[in-house]
């Protein structure tokens, strides 16, 4: 093939000899230069697996599901009396919590005063066993109320609480619908449950 048959890589600007640069393609079998991050416990998220039909109060919902199970099983990190702080099963980042209240309530005006300060605790903790365990940079913290603001399960209140790392945000949550995550959630639980704040 020659420089005059060769697509332009868009790279060359006006060069007419910039053309030869480009590779021809490789065959099947060579490789391709490309690195390949295989995360296929994603999958159950794309497909939706494990998300309930409705998020009704009972079975249906997973956050009412959870406490009953065992810490490990649930990855339940640390139990208050009114709420709770849980890995999120699929996360936006390592160690990626979420405090639940008990109690099947949507809208965060209709918890209890004492509700509210659990999950300020709750939350306090979440972050500093958090900074013990993997130092992050920053957090974010917040709740979606509703699914139009991004809240998967709705009809149950979760804060979100994020670790963050310089850089940790790239190409790949946009792309390919992504994370890579370097740890395995039941590793992350028993690690920031030995480090939470019990005071």
């Amino acid at each position: 093939m020659s420089a005059q048959d060769q697509p332009s890589s868009g790279l060359g600007g006006s060069d007419p000899n910039a053309a030869s640069a480009v590779p021809e393609p490789l065959g099947a079998g060579f490789p391709d230069g490309v690195q390949r991050l295989w995360t296929p416990q994603r999958m159950a998220y794309i497909r939706g697996e494990n998300r309930p039909p409705d998020a009704a109060e009972g079975q249906g919902c997973p956050f009412c599901r959870v406490p009953g199970l065992s810490d490990e099983e649930g990855l339940v990190v640390a139990r208050g009396e009114l709420a709770y702080a849980v890995l999120n099963l699929y996360p936006y980042s390592p160690g990626h919590l979420l405090v639940c209240t008990y109690r099947h309530v949507a809208d965060y005006t209709d918890l209890s005063v004492a509700e509210v300060a659990e999950v300020a605790d709750l939350t306090r903790r979440a972050i500093r066993a958090l900074r013990d365990t993997s130092a992050p940079q920053g957090f974010n913290l917040g709740m979606n109320q509703g699914g139009v603001a991004g809240a998967g399960i709705a009809a149950h209140l979760h804060q979100h609480v994020v670790p963050r790392w310089g850089g940790d945000s790239n190409f790949m949550p946009i792309v390919a619908r992504t994370r890579a995550l370097p740890e395995l959630l039941g590793d992350t639980r028993e690690r920031l449950a030995r480090a939470w704040p019990r005071d």
